[in-house]
């Protein structure tokens, strides 16, 4: 019986802790910093929840100290702490990450490492990236590999028609960074959320576009031995169009921390919003904020149920591509809507490089 620590109680981590403690092979430890989350875990004998924050370097070796394997399921931008604690402690190392710059440090630290390390582990990169190579090396010589992953809800309830089902941070960061392939023999970066094509799939449209991360090494294993290699993840129809209105006309790419809001169901909060602003903190009185402006009278909506006519408060997102105006705030806190000047006053704010809702004065 092995020792494994996984790292994140999320969706996923919470998955893999189960599928790993109902092989009856392995003892399993969550770990997390977020004890709500912690006390999510599903209940079994040979799954121990352990509070832990990443960044304490004394309690991550200590916790990994005795265990034949880490698994990281969390943010990517933490993935290389517990590699390095790994190689450090000499414990066998996992992961799921998406992130080209993360994985380029998980290989480096793997050079003269006694334990193995294994980054991407998940869908795509990993399974997609063992299928096409398998199915690769069956030809003495390839013109063109196309891979196209796409997770999706089969009953999409959005305007952006998609369900997040992993990490939040990987998403986004997988919608920004260039995107590696082959063209025309050549290794090259191509930018995100472009060279979009459609198709059919059982009746089913679908789109997709580039993102980053998904072929992992495959360019490298490839390189010179294909014409084009790539990698596009598959949306159902406008969703593209949505991620490239928020994160590139509206240079919300820029704060990632805000595109959260618009992807994570955990900010439920946006879809009671009437006659209210978003828009980065107004502390330091910067010119040139932009504004997301929602009017009371289109924020509802009538559906029909059983009972009747009744209303309800969409999404946020249902209505994004159409409301988005701009505004320009001035030093002293005021901005224009429309024709009409309105007073700001911030509601809250949330941690340094905030987020600040505002509302009439």
């Amino acid at each position: 019986m092995k020792n494994v620590l996984v790292m994140g109680s999320g969706k996923i981590g919470q998955m893999i802790a189960m599928m790993l403690a109902e092989s009856g092979d392995y003892h399993v430890t969550v770990a997390d910093c977020d004890p709500v989350g912690l006390a999510k875990l599903p209940i079994h004998a040979k799954i121990k929840p352990l509070e832990l924050n990443v960044n304490d370097d004394a309690a991550l070796n200590a916790a990994l100290t005795g265990q034949y394997a880490v698994l990281s399921a969390l943010p990517f931008a933490l993935t290389t702490r517990v590699a390095r604690a790994a190689v450090a402690v000499g414990v066998h190392y996992f992961d799921l990450t998406e992130d080209v710059a993360c994985t380029r440090v998980v290989k480096d630290l793997a050079q003269g490492a006694e334990t193995a390390l294994v980054p991407q582990c998940g869908l795509a990169p990993g399974f997609i990236s063992i299928c096409a190579h398998d199915l690769a090396g069956r030809y003495d010589h390839l013109q063109d590999v196309k891979m196209r992953v796409g997770a999706l809800p089969k009953y999409p309830a959005n305007a952006m028609k998609y369900a997040l089902t992993w990490s939040t941070e990987g998403l986004i960061n997988e919608y920004l960074n260039p995107c590696e392939a082959v063209v025309n023999g050549a290794l090259k970066e191509v930018p995100p959320l472009e060279e979009l094509e459609t198709f059919s799939l059982d009746g089913v449209d679908y789109e997709a576009f580039n993102t980053s991360g998904g072929l992992g090494t495959l360019c490298e294993t490839f390189e010179g031995k294909v014409n084009n290699l790539n990698y596009r993840t598959v949306r159902y129809p406008g969703h593209r169009d949505i991620l490239k209105l928020l994160l590139q006309d509206l240079r919300l790419g820029e704060r990632p921390e805000l595109v959260k809001i618009f992807l994570n169901p955990r900010f439920r909060l946006l879809r009671k919003m009437s006659c209210w602003f978003l828009c980065p903190s107004l502390a330091k009185n910067r010119a040139g904020l932009c504004r997301m402006c929602l009017h009371r009278s289109i924020m509802r909506r009538k559906s029909v149920g059983r009972s009747g006519a009744r209303s309800r408060s969409p999404p946020l997102l249902e209505y994004a591509p159409w409301l988005i105006c701009w505004h320009k705030a001035s030093s002293n806190n005021r901005a224009f809507c429309g024709k009409k000047m309105r007073t700001l006053k911030p509601l809250s704010t949330t941690g340094s490089g905030a987020i600040t809702l505002l509302r009439n004065r």
